[in-house]
């Protein structure tokens, strides 16, 4: 990198090599190319006088870039289109007559975004699916491990570590289901012209039945089986808003993850991987701050941010064509996705580490307990003749009493005591926390683990345990 200009971290500094080189001008005018080519090819198929030679001279050069070329052309005609025609057509002589023959711009930009996008998702979509293993992992071990609850962060009725796992889990699900739906709906642009007619290849070909069929075979030499059946110069901005959705979905889905895990970590009850040399401060060398949980939030916050970009732009097209949408596309798209692939790799990297204190969970527990067991408490003592009216008033009065030992003086929870020691209840202390038993006081938590993950994530894993295959890449601490 040059260090005397600025270089994003969005590039350099957290995503992997595989979204980097998508979103880079190698992956995005080679694609030209091959668009320029399978243009020539459905014009020779369909009668236009080009020779293999020309078509076979342009496959030679569709990674040869020679981008000072480019540049010093696009300076000269301030196109960037007509730059890179230039360029190619210096490398292919023979093929310089027929080279984008027809077609406008948008035709290889915008057919070169929606491929660009749809190969980006396959990346995000196998990432997405190592993190829902890594979780799935981490909800079965963990899923008969009692832990406090937690509404409005304050403590509610019991839970299990693995339970809650599976609440991110289903979130992941969640993505995972929209992503692949909004990619199977993907479409080309096709060839259309101008302002959408195809009036250019009524000219050139002079038969509407061989221009009608274009748009597929263009579509299908560069691995589509759909293309827009209407459009203006450009494909509709509603697809780059879809696409951009899903982003900021998961984005949303890992940031709830990582609020989470932040919050536990303060509990000390989960904390993030902690590598051997890693500082947690420069100043406190004592801790172990949630870093990947924080990026995670920071970055998600940009991507949340960006996916309003091609919303807005979608909502403000004029007509056939404006180019208000270009710059902005240049910058959210691939940001977006750099962003969420850089989220991925940290996600997966601090699912498949979670530290786990088990006791310090079971000591959290057990200081909020005689709270949580106090229905329990209640119809045992019912059940030995007690009133139920008259034993919840008392357990109302006790509870407050204890609450405020615990948060004015700093002492133990001595609920229990309180309660044993009044005979209204008809229950000694061995009783009472025989009743506190932790693991009948969270329903069916640890069962519900068990069923999510065989009807529903298993077979999802399955369907994509080719992408589990996938390197994920170290994450930069």
């Amino acid at each position: 990198m040059e260090k005397n200009r600025y270089n994003t971290p969005l590039s350099g500094r957290y995503p992997s090599q595989e979204m980097n080189y998508i979103w880079s001008d190698d992956s995005k005018y080679s694609t030209w190319r091959k668009l320029w080519v399978a243009l020539a090819q459905t014009e020779k198929e369909l009668g236009i006088d080009i020779t293999e030679e020309q078509i076979n001279q342009m496959k030679e050069h569709i990674f040869d870039i020679d981008y000072d070329v480019v540049a010093k052309r696009e300076s000269e005609c301030r196109h960037d289109v007509m730059a890179h025609v230039y360029e190619f057509g210096m490398k292919c002589p023979l093929a310089k007559p027929i080279i984008h023959l027809g077609a406008t711009s948008c035709y290889v930009t915008d057919n070169t975004d929606v491929i660009l996008m749809f190969e980006a998702l396959k990346l995000i979509k196998q990432k997405l699916v190592v993190v829902i293993n890594n979780l799935k992992n981490f909800a079965e071990k963990y899923k008969g491990t009692t832990c406090l609850g937690y509404t409005h962060f304050q403590p509610a009725q019991l839970t299990t570590v693995g339970k809650r796992a599976t609440l991110w889990l289903q979130d992941l699900i969640e993505d995972l289901e929209e992503l692949e739906f909004v990619q199977s709906h993907m479409k080309l642009l096709g060839c259309k012209g101008t302002t959408g007619t195809q009036e250019s290849f009524m000219k050139l070909f002079k038969d509407e039945e061989k221009v009608k069929q274009i748009d597929s075979k263009i579509a299908e030499k560069m691995g589509f089986d759909k293309v827009f059946a209407v459009s203006g110069q450009t494909y509709t901005r509603k697809l780059d808003s879809r696409v951009l959705n899903i982003l900021s979905g998961i984005a949303q889905s890992a940031s709830k993850f990582a609020n989470d895990m932040r919050l536990l970590q303060h509990e000390k009850e989960l904390e993030e991987p902690f590598e051997t040399g890693q500082i947690g401060s420069s100043a406190m060398a004592y801790k172990r701050n949630p870093m990947r949980s924080e990026r995670i939030n920071s970055l998600a916050r940009h991507v949340i941010a960006l996916s309003m970009d091609p919303n807005m732009t979608a909502s403000t097209q004029w007509l056939e064509r404006t180019l208000d949408d270009s710059a902005n596309k240049r910058i959210c798209i691939p940001e977006a996705f750099l962003a969420v692939d850089s989220i991925l790799i940290l996600y997966a990297n601090i699912t498949n580490g979670i530290v786990v204190y088990e006791n310090v969970i079971k000591t959290n527990m057990m200081q909020e307990l005689p709270f949580m067991g106090t229905e329990e408490i209640l119809m045992n003592a019912v059940l030995k003749g007690g009133d139920r009216q008259e034993l919840h008033e008392k357990i109302r009065i006790y509870s407050m009493e204890a609450g405020k030992e615990v948060k004015e003086f700093g002492k133990p929870n001595d609920l229990v005591d309180r309660i044993a020691k009044d005979s209204a209840f008809g229950m000694t202390k061995a009783e009472i926390l025989s009743a506190l038993n932790p693991d009948n006081l969270c329903g069916r938590a640890q069962n519900q683990v068990t069923d999510f993950i065989q009807t529903i994530v298993n077979p999802i894993l399955e369907k994509h345990k080719n992408d589990l295959k996938i390197e994920m890449g170290n994450v930069n601490v």
